[in-house]
């Protein structure tokens, strides 16, 4: 979605989705927009909540059951286990995604760490294409007029264009870009320093899984330590996205810079923010 400042000042249901790399603002912006009265929508909550649920259950009920009193407890229906993901805490989504690695230390084999990687893929495209409904039903139903979409870090890696086809049309894309190397170097040494579960393209994947057990020495991806191999492609996959949230700004929406994020403090200067980004496009 395209607008002049003019046509955004008098927009009256602001509809926004926020494209970036995990950690340059996103769902900073979000929750301070929800305190000031948007609707805020997290496309990995939507994921965990709705279409990866019973997966993230499955999985837990599978490691439940190799512990004999738990198993017993689960079969006899006496306890039950649910998904307890919020908005500010995505952690049963990232347990499901997990690393890549020797499953002795935690790791997932490569043919289960590929199936969950497609899962997820397919579940961030049905949460994209769920926007336009939240956007009906936090105007119907919640009674909201303004709506942020706070999407994934890997939204760029899912080469399908209907996902930024349905964004454009029933959003404005706001891309918040990195600019300074000191920036981009604390977003890597945060990532180093926690290595989090990562969704790739397998095309990625497979390319630099190749060049580290090349470089390591090793045969398999189950002899790879995952948090050690999370942390060697973390700065490879940074760079890599770079010039796809590029191409997605240039052909639907803005670019702002994270530098520009750390000065909003409320919504007018989000919106004077934007108005900004429109002036700078236009």
């Amino acid at each position: 979605m395209r607008l002049s400042v003019e046509q955004y000042r008098q927009w009256k249901t602001k509809r926004i989705t926020l494209l970036g790399m995990s950690g340059v603002g996103k769902t900073y912006i979000s929750s301070m927009l929800r305190n000031h009265g948007w609707f805020h929508y997290s496309g990995d909550y939507r994921i965990g909540t709705r279409y990866l649920d019973e997966d993230i259950l499955d999985l837990i009920k599978e490691q439940a059951m190799k512990v004999p009193f738990l198993r017993e407890l689960l079969r006899s229906d006496w306890i039950y286990i649910r998904n307890n993901i919020r908005v500010n805490d995505l952690g049963p989504v990232l347990s499901f995604v997990g690393k890549l690695g020797n499953p002795e230390l935690g790791g997932v084999p490569l043919d289960d760490f590929m199936k969950r990687q497609a899962q997820y893929r397919e579940a961030e495209i049905a949460a994209m294409h769920d926007v336009p409904e939240f956007i009906r039903k936090a105007q119907l139903i919640y009674g909201y007029s303004h709506f942020v979409n706070d999407a994934g870090g890997s939204l760029c890696e899912l080469e399908d264009p209907s996902v930024f086809e349905t964004l454009s049309e029933n959003t404005l894309i706001l891309y918040i870009k990195v600019t300074t190397k000191d920036e981009e170097q604390k977003l890597i040494d945060r990532a180093r320093s926690d290595p989090k579960p990562l969704y790739y393209r397998p095309n990625f994947l497979k390319e630099h899984m190749a060049v580290y057990l090349q470089e390591k020495g090793l045969q398999y991806a189950a002899e790879m330590e995952p948090d050690e191999f999370t942390r060697w492609v973390f700065p490879r996959l940074f760079h890599s996205r770079i010039p796809r949230y590029e191409a997605i700004a240039r052909d639907y929406g803005y670019t702002v810079t994270s530098e520009e994020v750390t000065q909003v403090r409320n919504e007018d200067d989000f919106n004077a923010l934007i108005e900004m980004a429109i002036g700078r496009h236009q």
